[in-house]
């Protein structure tokens, strides 16, 4: 499996809030902002990022991680074919992703995740 960035997810009631200290005190800059969710990344180093989730809005789980694949269909296989918790099903997101959540084996929740092809990062 072939890894492209991993993102802690941090959840928050108001992702807004965390502007002033992640882009203020972090230089952070703002990567993607779709209300319930913001993602901060390192100018200098685009791959290392943090977001910040309003989860308490969405319909799914709060995923601990995002971990962003080449292939979210091989890994998706993989986790079934060993049993692991299928916690938010694979599915193609209209924000041009493909992705499902599963839990880790200390209960952690991963998003796992690949841009569709053409979609934007």
């Amino acid at each position: 499996m072939s890894v492209r960035r991993i993102v802690p997810n941090i959840n928050a009631a108001d992702p807004q809030a965390a502007k002033p200290f992640y882009e203020g005190v972090l230089g952070l800059k703002t990567a993607m902002d779709m209300g319930w969710i913001i993602t901060f990344a390192s100018p200098s180093n685009p791959t290392a990022q943090i977001s910040v989730v309003a989860s308490d809005t969405r319909g799914e789980p709060h995923a601990d991680i995002s971990i962003e694949v080449a292939d979210v269909d091989a890994c998706h296989a993989a986790a079934q074919r060993q049993g692991h918790a299928i916690v938010y099903p694979l599915t193609d997101e209209p924000w041009g992703v493909r992705r499902f959540f599963v839990r880790d084996p200390h209960g952690v929740i991963v998003n796992v995740v690949s841009h569709k092809v053409g979609a934007s990062s």
